[in-house]
């Protein structure tokens, strides 16, 4: 077992996954510290370890033993069966993220299910340098595009196409108590990921 091999495995596709050390740990079933000594070899993982670690990633266990992994050419799923992501504090303001590409993590466009519910904390506005295509698919959503002066309410089946780069933010309609999105960003670098989104 190449301990050094497997460490930057680890770190890599949880980078790709935008997954931070907790988020992993937590998943995992492991302490912070755990996952951070893990990543930089300075503990041997056992294969149960390596296995949880390997569910949570989304990938096959071989792929920790492989020097240059391949993501899947394809992944099947569905809108009810994302794997969640915390982004920017996100619940805190009644958000969730939901990847339906999770597995594919050499991925250029990141599709996502966002879910709505009340809440008392406004989240200033955002950009990112992805182009972004949203579109409702239940309830109603506020959207603000560029500044207040762009402020729209959008229902069920609306869409909007987001430049890169582009302040924005989406929060629920005020007496809606729950909504739903679609989110699709694309890089215009395939190099690039998103660091940031709604």
């Amino acid at each position: 077992m190449n301990l050094s091999n497997i460490a930057e495995s680890i770190r890599k596709i949880r980078q790709q996954q935008n997954l931070t050390v907790e988020q992993l740990a937590v998943k995992a079933g492991f302490t912070k510290g755990y996952i951070s000594r893990l990543e930089n070899f300075r503990v041997t993982p056992s294969l149960s370890a390596l296995k949880k670690i390997s569910e949570v990633i989304g990938v096959p266990l071989s792929a920790f033993f492989e020097d240059d992994f391949k993501s899947p050419q394809y992944i099947k799923g569905s809108l009810d069966s994302g794997e969640e992501i915390i982004r920017n504090n996100a619940p805190e303001y009644g958000m969730r993220y939901y990847s339906l590409a999770f597995k594919k993590i050499d991925r250029i466009i990141d599709p996502f299910i966002l879910e709505y519910r009340p809440s008392d904390k406004i989240r200033e506005m955002m950009m990112h340098d992805s182009d972004e295509f949203f579109v409702v698919l239940e309830g109603e959503i506020d959207y603000i595009a560029g500044d207040e002066k762009n402020r729209t309410t959008l229902k069920k089946n609306d869409t909007i196409y987001l430049s890169a780069n582009m302040p924005h933010s989406s929060t629920i309609s005020p007496g809606c108590q729950y909504a739903k999105a679609l989110i699709i960003y694309c890089q215009n670098n395939a190099g690039s990921q998103s660091k940031e989104q709604d």
